[in-house]
């Protein structure tokens, strides 16, 4: 995956790198597909998606966070995101064909939404285990679940002339669809 400027920041951050290549190689998308990011904050997975899908409209409710990815997809000569300010699922458009969740607000609507306009892929990534559970929970009840992947991410860093390692908190990537 290329790498990719953000150079705006919000106080949620972004998704690291390699969670975000995990998170696209799961929703596998393409230059015919519409991908809908459900809480865009810094735009980081919105910019990736743009580069592989045909069409990409992120959705955040937080005025300012909209901003940040709108200045990060400016920073990285994104152009043509469709950017909408308000809440999921009242907001989502019907004809997504992949759906990221960034969060877990709201994502039981996100779900159901997601069911009734038979979304063929979704990726929701997780930070606290609780959360990963329901998640996993909420997807199979819509019959929409296939798999959870647990990411763990350690980065090197330099210590007295050698290398060690600071991890990251895991991530949980619950994947699904309505196919």
């Amino acid at each position: 995956m290329a790498r990719i400027a953000l150079p705006h920041d919000a106080k949620a951050g972004p998704t690291k790198p390699e969670v975000r290549s995990v998170t696209l190689g799961k929703l596998e998308l393409g230059a015919g597909d519409h991908f809908v990011e459900v809480g865009s904050c810094t735009g980081a997975v919105t910019i990736e998606a743009a580069r592989q899908a045909g069409r990409v409209t992120a959705l955040e409710r937080n005025g300012e966070r909209l901003e940040t990815t709108r200045k990060n997809l400016a920073a990285n000569n994104i152009d043509g995101i469709e950017l909408i300010e308000g809440e999921a699922p009242e907001k989502l458009p019907d004809d997504a064909d992949a759906l990221f969740l960034g969060g877990s607000r709201n994502y039981e609507a996100v779900l159901d939404h997601a069911a009734e306009t038979d979304v063929d892929r979704i990726v929701m990534n997780v930070s606290r285990l609780e959360i990963a559970g329901d998640a996993v929970r909420a997807f199979q009840e819509r019959g929409l679940f296939e798999e959870i992947v647990q990411v763990q991410v350690s980065t090197g860093y330099q210590l007295a002339g050698a290398t060690s390692f600071n991890s990251d908190n895991p991530v949980y990537v619950v994947v699904g669809g309505a196919t």
